[in-house]
């Protein structure tokens, strides 16, 4: 494309729908990292503003409200359709189908040139879960509004983070010994994030005509077997599967829901979903696109490689909290890792309300059971580990890159995001990250500890200190509030010392006379 058309398509602004979620937030990164202008729709924007670039607009609205829609699509040209309803608690098809043909509607009536849709790649002359059957359904109900669609069929999406990826996860951390039923060897082609991400950008200079299929997977095709001890091969965990026949894809989704418990409602319709083979039947996509995506080895490598980035910007689990209150999670667990979130809720600005985290640890301490803070200190130096002899360099501000006691500060947004990632001896990796969320005139203070364990010593780790960790991180939490609230009345004491009242103006004038 050369530089004037460059030029008329930075002009042109995109609505991405599903931006608080795994995909749609990694493609929001990427169009900011490349100039776009960006409108995202959300039903919490107080909960996604946080995440966005200071040029990025965050409208509220949802695809069930279609006013809203209008709003929303208004003065775009493309809009990316990146949002499903599987973690509704009622049946999610109907939801899906009027989401649909409300978007079709009110992009047709605001004049949008494309919308660009991830669905689900499989064969339509089988016969499909309702899962499946919906995403299939989806692009023909947005199409039906007259705008062009491209959309794009994807087998498993590979990438940390991602729903599926951390269902495999799942499932060879946790089980040295797994039995499989028919269903794990089903032929699928996976797909690197990378390459999704690949494909949707480009959409952006197709030529938008009629409603286009895409099906896009990887370059291999294997079982689902085969994903699970590409997996274990990497990570170095040697995992047995014995195969038997009578295990049904939803007898499996139910035994999945009590392995994994947090994904009883999504988890299940996912598994449901698994029978169908997802393979790219056509060549469309090499033929449209100058993409030629990796093979498992290498999308599986990514993953585990940039684990750590990919984690700190979005997880499949980040949509469901932005659809409904938000709350706290004591001891869930996300894929592979455990997961201790809290959260409280400050009538205070988030640079005050963030204030004391950015004090966190050296001398100020933890803000609560320092003594234990410091015995687990103690025994880390016993370990071989680095202890907290090393403090922090900065005692009001922290740094990306510096010690903080046995933390390392891997990333730092002042009065946003404080994420530290532990340098202890522990049986796998720990996180320890701080957030401020502006929700109205007050601030959502979350306070998240992560676990990603290393086997069953990891498990074991966890699992027994958890009634300790679960008493200091509430601990923790409620002192870094109150400091918060300490430092707010400091505040105004000295506002109302430095600045005199009327009366007091008064008095001093009278004096001097």
């Amino acid at each position: 494309m050369n530089r004037d058309g460059d030029l008329a398509m930075f002009r042109n602004r995109v609505l991405l729908t599903g931006a608080s979620g795994y995909v749609g937030g990694r493609l929001l990164k990427l169009l900011e990292a490349e100039g776009f202008p960006v409108r995202c729709l959300a039903r919490r924007p107080a909960y996604l503003q946080s995440r966005v670039s200071p040029g990025t607009e965050v409208v509220e609205g949802d695809v069930l409200d279609p006013p809203s829609l209008a709003t929303a699509l208004r003065g775009t040209e493309t809009a990316y359709y990146l949002v499903h309803a599987l973690g509704s608690k009622d049946t999610f098809v109907e939801r899906e189908y009027e989401g649909a043909r409300n978007f079709g509607m009110a992009a047709r009536d605001v004049g949008a040139s494309r919308i660009v849709y991830l669905g689900g790649l499989a064969d339509e002359s089988e016969r499909l879960s309702d899962h499946l059957r919906s995403r299939i359904q989806v692009g023909r109900l947005l199409a039906e509004g007259g705008v062009p669609v491209i959309e794009f069929r994807a087998s498993i999406v590979i990438g940390s983070g991602s729903l599926s990826f951390e269902l495999i996860r799942a499932l060879v951390e946790r089980l040295p010994v797994m039995v499989t039923p028919r269903w794990v060897s089903v032929t699928a082609q996976p797909i690197a994030i990378e390459d999704v991400l690949a494909y949707l950008r480009a959409a952006l200079e197709m030529p938008a005509e009629g409603h286009r299929v895409f099906e896009i997977g990887g370059a291999d095709r294997v079982s689902y077997g085969d994903i699970m001890r590409e997996y274990s091969r990497q990570r170095g965990l040697r995992r047995w599967m014995i195969p038997v026949p009578f295990l049904t894809p939803r007898l499996s989704s139910l035994w999945l829901g009590l392995v994994t418990p947090v994904y009883a409602r999504i988890g299940r319709k996912l598994i449901e979903s698994i029978r169908n083979p997802s393979i790219v039947r056509t060549g469309t996509a090499a033929e449209a696109f100058p993409i030629r995506p990796m093979g498992i080895r290498d999308a599986i490598a990514r993953a585990l490689t940039h684990e750590d980035r990919e984690f700190a910007q979005t997880c499949w689990h980040d949509a469901l909290s932005a659809s409904g209150p938000i709350q706290s999670w004591g001891g869930a667990q996300f894929g592979s890792r455990l997961v201790d979130s809290r959260a409280v809720r400050l009538s205070l600005a988030p640079e005050k309300a963030f204030r004391p985290v950015e004090r966190i640890g050296g001398k100020t301490g933890w803000y609560y059971a320092n003594g234990l803070w410091r015995l687990r200190g103690f025994l880390d130096l016993l370990a071989g580990g680095v202890g907290l002899r090393r403090g922090r360099r900065d005692p009001a501000q922290p740094h990306v890159g510096e010690a903080l006691d046995f933390w390392r500060v891997e990333s730092y947004e002042p009065a946003r995001r404080l994420r530290l990632q532990a340098e202890m001896k522990v049986p796998g990796r720990a996180w320890l990250e701080f957030e401020a969320i502006p929700d109205g005139n007050e601030t959502v203070l979350r306070q998240t500890a992560t676990f990603d364990p290393h086997g069953l010593a990891g498990r074991l780790y966890w699992y027994a200190l958890y009634p300790l960790h679960r008493l200091v991180f509430a601990g923790m939490l409620r002192g870094i509030a109150a400091a918060a609230q300490a430092d707010e009345r400091k505040d105004d004491t000295e506002t109302r010392l430095s600045c005199p009242s009327e009366q007091d103006r008064r008095v001093g004038e009278r004096d001097i006379r």
